[in-house]
């Protein structure tokens, strides 16, 4: 997911009185319920079919990930490098979630965050923003960047923390000091879950979860890329959320290559966590923590 690899609401008034607000929380409740059953019906199916994705694809499929077409929720990341995308196709395909390249640093918005951010939306793929952590950039600033730049949408999926060494970049290809980049990780991560009132996830890859994560923060969901092997098998001690397994993916609405990730769990946890933007296996713990309140 890094940069090489390309990646004001309005409301109608309100009824009132008692009674309507009553109707009207009802029919927020019934339109989730429908929703979910409509979901689980539709993953239900082609389950039976043992094909979850059949127009999506891989150029390069790698034997090591083959077990991840068995994961019935699956999304993609986007940046600008993936260009214009026709997001009714991209739903049409049967994609659960995308999570758009918003920032990067502390003076980098991604040329087209806004665009994607409301083409997904106006298509109904529930969609989530991450920042791409700059290690020449100081924490407070990243964040305030952060902030400026993406909407604080109570309908989006919680934001994403992608934290990477870029030994390509030209201006910063520095490693920290393991304790040094802890720090700024926690800091942005509390700024994060402090903006937008969610848990943000980590995303990561398998060189950096070796010199940084290891044994580290185990209480956020992780991301992890492994596009050769399961992640069982290049993550140590790693209870994993989202798999990103592939980067030469094939979906329709997207020009050329594009990432493709799994959800770990069932169509009924990913319900849940579309309800409460909590991993489920944590959401005893996360809701005593005041998180895991519904959309």
């Amino acid at each position: 997911m890094s940069q090489w690899n390309g990646t004001a609401l309005t409301h109608d008034a309100p009824p009132r009185g008692r009674l309507a607000r009553l109707s009207t929380a009802r029919l927020r409740t019934g339109s989730k319920r429908v929703l979910a059953a409509a979901l689980l019906a539709s993953l239900a199916a082609c389950a039976a079919n043992n094909d979850f994705y059949p127009t999506k694809g891989d150029v390069k499929p790698h034997p090591g990930v083959a077990r991840a077409k068995n994961h019935p929720i699956q999304g993609i990341d986007i940046s600008r490098w993936q260009g214009p995308i026709d997001w009714a196709s991209v739903k049409g395909a049967g994609t659960q979630f995308a999570f758009i390249k918003a920032t990067e640093g502390g003076d980098h918005v991604d040329e087209r965050f806004r665009e994607n951010w409301e083409g997904a939306g106006r298509a109904g793929v529930p969609r989530g923003a991450y920042h791409f952590v700059y290690w020449c950039r100081s924490a407070q600033d990243q964040m305030e960047w952060f902030k400026r730049n993406v909407p604080n949408d109570p309908t989006a999926l919680p934001p994403v923390l992608d934290v990477e060494w870029n030994g390509h970049s030209q201006t910063c290809p520095r490693r920290l000091p393991k304790a040094q980049a802890l720090g700024m990780i926690r800091y942005m991560l509390s700024e994060m879950e402090r903006y937008t009132g969610k848990r943000p996830i980590i995303y990561t890859d398998i060189t950096f979860h070796k010199d940084v994560l290891e044994d580290e923060l185990p209480d956020y969901p992780h991301w992890v890329r492994s596009t050769a092997a399961e992640p069982e098998q290049r993550f140590s001690n790693r209870k994993w959320m989202l798999w990103q397994f592939t980067s030469t993916g094939r979906v329709p609405g997207v020009r050329g290559d594009v990432d493709r990730n799994a959800f770990y769990g069932s169509p009924a946890e990913w319900a849940s966590f579309l309800a409460t933007d909590c991993d489920p296996r944590e959401h005893r713990s996360l809701t005593a923590q005041g998180l895991c309140s519904g959309k």
